[in-house]
């Protein structure tokens, strides 16, 4: 293969080793997402086992779909956050299954690509107003650390309250905190393969503190995919749940991935490429429901990547190739305790939350929807309805401070179909 012909390494000012080197150190990099990502996705009812897979052959399929379309080094993997969205309130809070959650991150995705192929995608971008999307962003941060917490041990449920501080003397609970701590020491300090390192760390002192799950005895294989591969249904397609989970995770995926496409394509010199990274990720999102997966996203540890020297397409290939590689561990997924994978929640969701900085705070029509958005997130459980509160009350607010002009026309459908959603569940 004339690689040079291909992506236009010259073109690009790269070479064949310094595009493997980034593709190396992007995957090192993102690798923590397939134990966590599956663990995520089986808490949906999925087979664990299918899950791993489900994650391994969605994030090669991104990554060769963005290598090929768009020649730009974003790694494509399922995002955090949504993950959750998927199976704490598509499956858990709305009563989907997770095959009909499968399905309805198909048609999300189907609607992801209408937009990134037509302009759509500005006139949802100009539509939505930026307190908005930041705070999408900052309430799957809080959920992120909410679940986090809950899965090290760190909180329960009280029997004199919602929420009491959990067992702190627990060797489980212990076993999380020492992790944290490593996490955070590697993190901070910037070293390479930071969270897949972390895992390991954790899993030891699972080990230590004879905390090890009680799954690790089990046989691990293939043949669970067949399970998940394929597996989703429409069959709930014109419930409420389903048509109110479809727009509001389209939504999601889609200013996510907005923001994150033009940066990473500005920090490798070639903004230009933009359109058509946002296209292969619709695409590769879309495929994510067959695959048996939540929906890909650009990811930030693209960053890595492209600061190890990754320029073209080349880049997002050599990682996914090394995703494909990964089912060759596919038996140690089990050995993995929630102690190494509650830190990664919680290191992550601490960073989303830092968008918090760019809500006008000082304007309470923008500040009190966004911050409804954030809390409703975390205290219902439910992405959804989340996002519903604060699209609802954006309008309203506005209206009532004589600011109707600064509200888009779309925006006022969006409030009143999600309105009238409510009203129906109350009926």
């Amino acid at each position: 293969m004339n690689h040079n012909k291909l992506f236009d390494l010259n073109g690009h000012g790269t070479t064949v080793r310094r595009e493997v080197t980034a593709g190396l150190v992007g995957f090192f990099t993102i690798v923590y997402i397939i134990a966590v990502n599956s663990f995520i996705l089986s808490e949906a009812g999925m087979p664990l086992d299918g899950a791993v897979v489900a994650t391994i052959f969605t994030s090669f399929a991104g990554c060769l779909i963005m290598g090929l379309w768009a020649n730009a080094p974003i790694l494509l993997v399922p995002g955090m956050g949504i993950n959750a969205m998927f199976t704490y309130t598509l499956v858990g809070s709305m009563g989907l299954s997770w095959q009909e959650a499968l399905g309805l991150v198909f048609v999300a995705g189907l609607l992801f690509s209408v937009i990134a192929f037509t302009g759509l995608a500005g006139v949802l971008n100009r539509a939505i107003p930026q307190s908005l999307k930041e705070a999408i962003t900052v309430g799957l941060g809080l959920f992120l650390i909410f679940i986090g917490l809950e899965k090290g041990g760190l909180i329960e449920r009280g029997a004199s309250s919602m929420i009491a501080l959990g067992d702190l003397s627990s060797p489980a609970v212990i076993a999380t905190v020492l992790t944290f701590l490593i996490a955070v020491i590697l993190f901070l300090r910037n070293v390479s393969g930071h969270f897949l390192w972390s895992i390991l760390a954790g899993t030891g002192l699972a080990a230590l503190f004879g905390v090890m799950p009680g799954k690790s005895g089990s046989t691990p294989s293939l043949s669970s995919y067949g399970e998940v591969f394929g597996a989703l249904s429409l069959g709930g397609f014109l419930s409420a749940a389903f048509l109110v989970g479809t727009f509001s995770l389209t939504m999601v995926i889609v200013f996510e991935n907005i923001g994150l496409v033009q940066a990473h394509t500005t920090a490798a010199g070639h903004p230009e490429k933009a359109r058509k990274a946002f296209q292969a990720n619709a695409v590769s999102a879309m495929l994510s429901g067959l695959f048996g997966s939540s929906p890909t996203v650009s990811t930030a540890e693209t960053g890595a990547a492209i600061a190890a020297g990754g320029r073209t397409g080349l880049t997002t290939i050599v990682t996914g190739f090394l995703f494909l590689a990964s089912l060759l561990f596919l038996p140690f997924i089990h050995l993995i305790p929630d102690n190494a994978i509650a830190p990664i929640l919680l290191i992550i969701g601490g960073l989303m939350v830092q968008n918090i900085r760019n809500i006008d705070l000082s304007d309470l029509t923008e500040a009190f929807p966004a911050i409804f958005l954030i809390a409703m997130i975390p205290f219902t459980q439910s992405i959804a309805d989340g996002i519903a509160v604060g699209f609802i009350l954006y309008p309203l607010l506005k209206l009532a401070d004589g600011k109707a002009r600064d509200v888009a026309k779309p925006l006022y459908v969006i409030a009143l179909l999600f309105l009238l959603n409510f009203i129906a569940g109350i009926a």
